[in-house]
């Protein structure tokens, strides 16, 4: 049987890492990318038999290009601190890796709950992020990305049939914060690809950021669960293309 790596990708995750790191106990390896949290997060992991990992946060393209380096095994199954691999997962996942005929890469399908429902709609399921079963040397993420990483795959894509969970918020703080830092980290991007927006811009591309969501993604049939969904999407994209305005600008100082 084919061994394989499981990493997870944590910072001052003391709240989750125990139940993401008990539903990947099945692999042959963890590991925990923590970037120096200040919590219990690094303790916790150890404790339940992870080999925690310190890497500088530099972009989450960076991380999971050292991520993927720091893996023992052909194959790597990569789980972020708010997933869960379920059991149905894990024996799929153990079937792939056992096929002599298998894809090299695989997009998994992720089921979120939030504000106390399974979330159907709103681009939300299935809700493919990256490949996140794949064998070591197939896939490669752009050192450059901050947020959103870019990715390429040097290989076949197939699809895993069965759920993961994730969990992305614990109460509106921490959608709220996660709203504010992906914004931030997204700054960079903007300004490399040319972006120069004024703040009619970032006012516009928040609302279409809305209705897509809203509307298009049906986000609506969630209830109030789509529509905070959609409206925080609208601040995050707006407040992104606001601070890469106020950047430009110079509007963090007062005239001399």
């Amino acid at each position: 049987m084919p061994e394989i790596s499981v990493y997870i990708i944590a910072y001052n995750e003391a709240d989750k890492i125990a139940a993401a790191v008990s539903s990947v106990l099945w692999a042959d390896e963890v590991i925990v990318i923590d970037s120096h949290s200040t919590d219990n997060t690094a303790n916790i992991a150890e404790s339940l038999g992870a080999t925690v990992v310190q890497i500088d946060f530099e972009g989450f393209g960076k991380l999971r290009n050292d991520a993927i380096a720091a893996c023992s095994h052909a194959w790597i199954f990569s789980l972020d601190s708010d997933e869960r691999c379920t059991p149905e997962a894990a024996k799929e996942i153990r079937q792939i890796i056992a096929d002599p005929d298998a894809f090299d890469a695989y997009y998994v399908p992720r089921k979120n709950w939030f504000m106390g429902r399974w979330i159907k709609h709103c681009g939300w399921y299935p809700d493919y992020r990256q490949p996140q079963l794949f064998r070591k040397e197939v896939l490669t993420f752009d050192n450059h990305d901050e947020v959103h990483e870019a990715y390429e795959v040097h290989g076949s894509i197939g699809y895993l049939q069965s759920d993961i969970w994730q969990f992305p918020f614990k109460n509106f703080e921490q959608l709220l914060h996660k709203a504010n830092r992906y914004s931030t980290l997204g700054i960079d991007r903007l300004e490399r690809k040319g972006k120069q927006p004024g703040m009619a811009t970032a006012l516009l591309r928040g609302i279409w950021s809305f209705v897509r969501i809203y509307i298009l993604k049906l986000g609506f049939l969630d209830g109030w669960a789509g529509f905070v969904i959609a409206f925080s999407n609208l601040e995050g994209v707006f407040y992104r293309y606001a601070k890469l305005c106020e950047r430009q600008n110079g509007w963090d100082q007062p005239p001399p």
